[in-house]
């Protein structure tokens, strides 16, 4: 990220170092309409090296864009896939700290949650550890997914209205196919990384 800025630095104070010296050349005698042909010859090629530098920087800063968004996305946004009872199930992952630490637990190995039955419509298990909290007044729907008091995940099959920081959703399956995954007994969750 630096080299990339150094870079974009670089090119710039090119491209105002060429533009500081063009300019019309002023000479005295008589061939003053010779010397003006020359210094207008003279200006439309600095302006032109002004347009490839400016293009160039240009270019490059746009590179260096894209390689830092190629960046971001290979350092920070691991894909998480979830498992339940060896069922795969699309998650739409909320974009938050606990997700970000959930994450960084899974690139170090599996995270296998035993998970129990609770009121008919949910089913919660420990993560093992605590992660950070920005619990909020929900209401939830069948195929949330929520990180109740720090260290708990629930996963819901019907609704309830609690305070929760939000994990994900699972977008794949409709609330009846959540029931039959969930409402049979007690599962095991698996979150890994690809």
């Amino acid at each position: 990220m630096k080299e990339k800025m150094i870079l974009i630095a670089f090119c710039m104070t090119i491209m105002f170092c060429m533009s500081a010296c063009s300019g019309n050349t002023i000479n005295s005698g008589d061939n003053q309409n010779a010397v003006t042909e020359i210094s207008t010859s003279e200006n439309v090629e600095t302006e032109s090296s002004e347009e490839n530098v400016m293009s160039e920087g240009t270019a490059m800063y746009q590179m260096a864009e894209k390689d830092e968004s190629a960046d971001d996305e290979a350092v920070g946004d691991s894909t998480m896939i979830m498992m339940i009872d060896g069922t795969k199930v699309n998650v739409e992952w909320e974009d938050n700290q606990a997700v970000e630490r959930l994450r960084d637990m899974a690139k170090d190995g599996d995270i296998t949650i035993q998970m129990s039955m609770y009121g008919g419509y949910e089913q919660v298990g420990s993560i093992g550890q605590s992660l950070p909290r920005d619990d909020k007044q929900t209401t939830t729907s069948s195929g949330d997914i929520v990180l109740y008091s720090g260290n708990q995940m629930v996963v819901f099959y019907g609704s309830n209205s609690w305070s929760y920081t939000r994990l994900g959703h699972i977008s794949d399956k409709d609330e009846a196919e959540m029931a039959d995954l969930l409402s049979q007994g007690d599962v095991t969750i698996t979150i890994s990384t690809e």
